[in-house]
């Protein structure tokens, strides 16, 4: 099967890409890993010129890229403009912060001297998805490189343009210029090498070739974003080959509204952190528990807010809500929401596909969602806010925490310090109070239970794809 570059604002086919055979994987995985063996022996400064270089470029040419990202997948364009932005931001902060991150770190102990040294693992594998189809790439590939590593992308199928464009970004960005590599054999001292093709590489192969790739003995480390399905046949992959992976994967994230919130504030969040993307996002806010004081004035305002999103063409910079990604997706979502209705939920506005040229479906709230449905168990991917009416500050926790997911999280309250003993007991990755969560390159970002494990960004990001070598000397 093809990969097929697809508009889903217009139904159109823009593009299609050949899938490789084993053969050609093989080849690039090889070169990959011979590539990597040098760019281990650059340096740090080395490095960051490359990352500094794919930053700039990012900003030069921010609406080109943007336009690619809605033209894939239909996000609106000021949407993508932000995401080609972030993507900047965290190519700058890696190559800001890497060395310090990868210093070594001493250690008391019975030896003379003894310490922690930071090494690169060989080629990582990044198993990406298409709904932020630069960002969730850049936030794995800058601390991968900068490591030391190579990385190869096995990204989505519906946007091969997005993963052939960063390629590119990376390659123009110096990844196979000549560098001044101190090496210890006497024969190549003095000389300037070239990074070899490969270290970045997009591999255009189909889901079933993403086995093999982590088989292979030029990979050595595999981290995927994505659903809770592909994770878990990853990670089974992975442990059969003793690969270190690390995994982010769905998120039904709680939004908890306590009786002295300031609504304002919360419901112009609320709408913000479910509709962004078409609320087609891991730690979108996806359900709404809201405590009886409040309750009512909350939907009230909540509902006035979402119908009057600006649903249209993603490339108007007046569109709030675009397209979703697929036509499979809005099926899917549409099942969901018409069985939780027949379960027992309310629909308040929206919850039906939008009759016109396109994947649209109406932005959409779901209230009094009790555990009898589905939507109250399943993450809702897409542009449906579920409201689950909870009896009691305690009972708004217990509803957060009954979940399999463990990504995000959020609460509202004017009591902070109560607000923060609250979170305290919730079971997620990140609990933002009196904020919409989001992920920033300064913090680590990643879920427990059935959200992953592991951590990207941050210190801890660098980290997961390295070897932490103890040096004990007499």
């Amino acid at each position: 099967m093809p990969h097929v570059s697809f508009n889903p604002t217009t139904n159109q086919l823009i593009q299609t890409h050949p899938s490789w055979d084993i053969h050609r994987l093989e080849q690039a995985l090889e070169k990959a890993h011979s590539a990597q063996q040098i760019w281990a022996q650059t340096t740090f400064s080395q490095r960051a010129e490359v990352l500094r270089n794919a930053a700039i470029r990012l900003l030069a040419q921010r609406d080109q890229y943007a336009t690619l990202i809605t033209l894939e997948m239909g996000k609106p364009l000021r949407e993508a403009r932000a995401e080609v932005e972030k993507c900047a931001g965290v190519c700058d902060y890696y190559a800001q912060h890497a060395e310090d991150f990868m210093r070594a770190e001493p250690v008391e102990s019975d030896a003379g001297k003894s310490y922690v040294a930071y090494y690169p693992l060989g080629v990582v594998l990044a198993v990406m998805p298409w709904n932020f189809p630069f960002w969730q790439v850049f936030r794995a590939a800058a601390p991968a490189l900068m490591a030391g590593n190579a990385l190869v992308l096995k990204h989505a199928s519906n946007v091969p343009q997005c993963a052939l464009a960063i390629e590119a970004i990376f390659r123009d960005s110096g990844l196979m210029k000549p560098l001044a590599i101190p090496l210890t054999d006497q024969k190549t001292v003095g000389k300037r090498l070239v990074i070899p093709e490969g270290l970045f590489t997009t591999l255009m192969i189909e889901v079933d070739h993403v086995a093999d790739a982590i088989a292979s003995p030029h990979v050595h480390a595999v981290t995927l974003t994505g659903s809770e399905a592909a994770g878990r046949k990853v990670a089974a992959c992975a442990g059969q080959h003793l690969k270190k992976c690390v995994l982010e994967l769905g998120g039904s994230d709680p939004f908890i509204v306590l009786h002295d919130a300031d609504l304002e504030l919360a419901v112009n969040m609320a709408v913000d952190s479910r509709f962004l993307n078409c609320g087609q996002s891991c730690i979108a806010a996806k359900r709404f528990i809201v405590v009886p004081q409040i309750a009512d004035e909350f939907l009230r305002q909540f509902k006035i807010k979402v119908e009057a999103l600006k649903l249209g063409d993603p490339m108007d910079d007046a569109t709030q809500i675009g397209p979703m990604a697929r036509p499979d997706l809005r099926a899917s979502l549409h099942s969901q929401i018409t069985d939780s209705i027949a379960q027992g939920a309310v629909a308040v506005t929206g919850c039906k596909p939008v009759e016109r040229e396109g994947f649209f479906y109406q932005p959409s709230i779901l209230d009094r969602v009790t555990a009898k449905s589905r939507a109250y168990h399943e993450e809702l991917f897409g542009p449906v806010a579920i409201v689950i009416r909870a009896t009691s500050e305690d009972d708004a926790l217990r509803i957060a925490n009954e979940t399999r997911f463990g990504l995000g999280s959020s609460i509202w309250s004017k009591d902070v310090a109560r607000a923060e003993r609250l979170a305290a007991h919730i079971h997620a990755g990140c609990t933002f109070i009196n904020g919409m969560v989001k992920s920033d390159p300064r913090l680590p970002f990643g879920g427990v239970k059935a959200s992953g494990y592991g951590r990207e960004l941050s210190r801890l990001g660098i980290h997961e794809f390295v070897n932490a070598k103890t040096v004990w000397i007499r």
